[in-house]
């Protein structure tokens, strides 16, 4: 593990990406007094549009090197950063999270392993070298179940539901040109898919904030409802699970875990993400403190922020083929038209775009974070503003 230490306001905090999530960690950080660099090789990156910017490959050593001598500590913004790069820049600067938490949460299979020696329930999952090895599995664990890649993969790609026997040449044929390994895993039928942001410092303090449950749509996530709607019991066994696995990894910074829930109660780990989440947007403006500022307190070793929720929130990405309505319901403050408007709900959104070059459908440009009294209003004015209409769930 990294040497201990505090870096204090002031210093500077490089970021390895430069995507929308080291933009909000950037926005908030400096709040705090901190300075910041990105190393990103996409010119004018949501992160570079707030932050200087060194724009090179990921792979560039040159590069590396002049993020490490311009930052007091680094961090990264996404998982799929080359952990041979991160390991090159905890020799040439300080990086708390290190690169063996990468390591292992890039590999499904080594994910899973980590997760289950912190004592907490995977899916079953058997690894799979060969389409014999892929029939086997299936008979074992039934259909449906899920093939995936072992590295790579997002938003739904690098999977394969399989559905039937016949599919199996074809999934393994398919997903095995990736050129990783491949694991099979249980289709768990469950209740609802939920997710907790745990944060960790080097100091050992851990802070989780509230479950959210999460809705999907083709495979993207579409809502973030908190609080879940769940028993109390859940929620708090679902944080107990994510600071445990926190603790037995030694993580610093942010571990976003996702989980699911049956129908019996049952909860179980689905992946996690050493990072800033998607579904831990709506902390920005629903707890005492955002998920970015702890981030930041996490790396820097600063006490932990109070992670309580201050409001209901339903949180709700802005897609390409959302932002034009959106940008025009920012603009004239009207974001439910005719008749509907009379029976609006009381909500106050909180719009949050990334400034991202390209508006292309599917792809992330921003989110919304819906202040309602109660949940149940947030999901009506989803419906109600009609520009989710084809993302109802």
């Amino acid at each position: 593990m990294s040497e201990i230490k505090v870096i204090a306001p002031g210093s500077t905090i490089g970021i390895l990406g430069g995507g929308q999530l080291g933009r909000m960690m950037a926005l908030a950080g400096t709040n705090l007094g901190y300075r910041f660099v990105t190393l990103e090789p996409t010119p004018d990156s949501p992160c570079g549009q707030v932050t200087d910017q060194i724009t090179a490959s990921y792979s560039d050593k040159v590069a590396a090197r002049e993020l490490a001598s311009r930052s007091d500590v680094i961090t990264y913004e996404f998982e799929n950063v080359d952990s041979e790069v991160a390991a090159l820049l905890e020799d040439l600067s300080y990086v708390p999270q290190g690169s063996r938490l990468l390591y292992t949460t890039q590999h499904r299979i080594r994910e899973k392993q980590a997760i289950e020696a912190a004592g907490v329930p995977v899916a079953p999952y058997r690894e799979i070298r060969s389409v014999e090895e892929l029939r086997e599995a299936v008979e074992c664990l039934g259909i449906p179940s899920v093939l995936k890649t072992a590295t790579g993969g997002y938003d739904g790609k690098g999977q394969w539901v399989i559905r039937s026997a016949e599919e199996i040449t074809e999934a393994y044929e398919t997903l095995s040109k990736a050129g990783t390994e491949l694991v099979l895993e249980k289709f768990i039928r469950f209740d609802k898919e939920l997710s907790v942001v745990a944060a960790r410092s080097p100091r050992g303090e851990i802070k989780t904030f509230p479950v959210a449950e999460n809705i999907h749509v083709d495979n993207i996530l579409h809502a973030s409802i908190v609080p879940a709607r769940i028993d109390d019991s859940i929620q708090e066994e679902a944080e107990r699970l994510a600071a445990r696995i926190a603790e037995s990894l030694e993580a610093v910074g942010l571990l976003a875990v996702e989980l699911f829930l049956t129908e019996s109660g049952e909860l179980f780990v689905n992946e996690l993400a050493p990072r800033p989440h998607n579904s831990g947007h709506y902390t920005m403006e629903a707890c005492k403190t955002s998920q970015f500022e702890q981030h930041v307190r996490a790396i820097c070793n600063l006490p932990l922020g109070d992670t309580s929720l201050l409001s209901p929130v339903v949180m709700v990405n802005v897609l390409g083929e959302h932002m034009e309505a959106v940008v025009q319901g920012l603009v004239s403050g009207t974001w439910i038209e005719g008749n509907d408007q009379d029976s609006a709900p009381d909500v106050a959104p909180k719009v949050h775009l990334y400034g991202k070059s390209g508006s292309a459908a599917k792809r992330k440009m921003g989110h919304i974070n819906l202040l309602c009294d109660n949940v149940q209003e947030g999901m009506n004015f989803i419906q109600q503003t009609k520009i989710w209409r084809n993302q109802q769930s």
